[in-house]
């Protein structure tokens, strides 16, 4: 088992099985890795919002006839006191918070902040794993380093200590960054929601018990050649 990371993130948990960082080089790397390696499996177990990711899997296991197999958690539903505006993008998340100047917690990627200095009147606590550079160009925001999970407790302490009245967040589903969702909602405080992207339609798992039943299944059928 090998296990490929975007390298994006610059101490990445350890895993204790042989690891590759920084991607393959795009579909044509990873159609040549998987023939090279006599890869029997490849499993799609990227973020949500790593379309294009997943787009070069799919693409490479139809060139390569090699079987795939996604884990994809479901994302967040909305339950009765949550207060989301739906939006597609970072450029879409930034024009909702309106023009008049708001308090706002950026819990995205560093790739997507950056779309936030159109709209420079507001504060901005942004939390990233790796420090942000280069910083936002704006007047007023403040950073912190911090890796989850977060429980909701802390969630909504964080989000009184900075007076956040606005929440940005992707919908990225699973328990370990839902507690800032509830915190909002016990807070009674707006969230723009990002949704996610198109993915590829591939046989896909829920959870990790779904998604080892399929692997077993798949080298099974890999084993008897069919």
């Amino acid at each position: 088992m090998t296990l490929s990371l975007a390298g994006r993130t610059a101490e990445p948990v350890a895993h204790p099985v042989p690891t590759i960082s920084g991607g393959f080089g795009g579909v044509r790397g990873l159609s040549d890795y998987l023939i090279d390696q006599e890869i029997d499996l490849l499993i799609d177990a990227t973020h949500p919002f790593a379309a294009r990711m997943s787009e070069n899997a799919a693409v490479a296991a139809k060139r390569t006839s090699v079987p795939l197999i996604a884990l994809r958690r479901p994302a967040w539903q909305r339950c009765a006191g949550d207060r989301w505006t739906p939006v597609r993008g970072a450029t879409e998340a930034a024009a909702a918070l309106g023009r008049r100047p708001r308090r706002v917690f950026l819990a995205l990627g560093r790739q997507e902040i950056a779309a936030f200095e159109a709209a420079p009147q507001h504060f901005y606590l942004v939390r990233s794993v790796d420090p942000v550079e280069p910083r936002l160009a704006v007047p007023d925001a403040e950073y912190l380093l911090a890796r989850g999970p977060f429980a909701e407790a802390d969630e909504r302490a964080l989000l009184e200590r900075w007076r956040i009245d606005i929440v940005v967040s992707k919908n990225s589903g699973g328990e370990a960054t839902y507690g800032k969702i509830a915190a909002a909602r016990t807070l009674g405080l707006d969230v723009i929601m990002l949704e996610r992207p198109e993915l590829p339609q591939i046989p896909a798992a829920a959870d990790v018990d779904g998604a080892m039943v399929m692997i077993h299944q798949a080298l099974s059928l890999a084993k008897r050649g069919e």
